[in-house]
């Protein structure tokens, strides 16, 4: 987070909408801390793999966008082991 330039007020809003975003896009049904937790944890996993493939987001927007990634992974994911 520090690296995008993002605080942690701004990142846990941000986590918020991108988590909210994933979810409207994957239709599941999670609550808001959910929503904050799939777009700040999913900002890191798709940071991680990005960076394996030498794609960087910065800033704010950046963010949003590696969260929403991240947390349309991690609804995926979770759903494959709930089958």
């Amino acid at each position: 987070m520090e690296d995008a330039g993002v605080g942690w007020i701004a990142a846990i809003i941000i986590g918020g909408v991108a988590g909210w975003l994933a979810e409207q896009f994957m239709k599941s049904n999670m609550g808001l801390l959910m929503n904050i937790i799939l777009g700040i944890v999913g900002a890191i996993v798709a940071n991680a793999l990005l960076g394996l493939f030498g794609i960087a987001l910065g800033g704010w927007i950046g963010y949003l966008i590696a969260g929403f990634i991240g947390a349309c992974i991690l609804i995926a994911i979770g759903r494959m082991f709930r089958r």
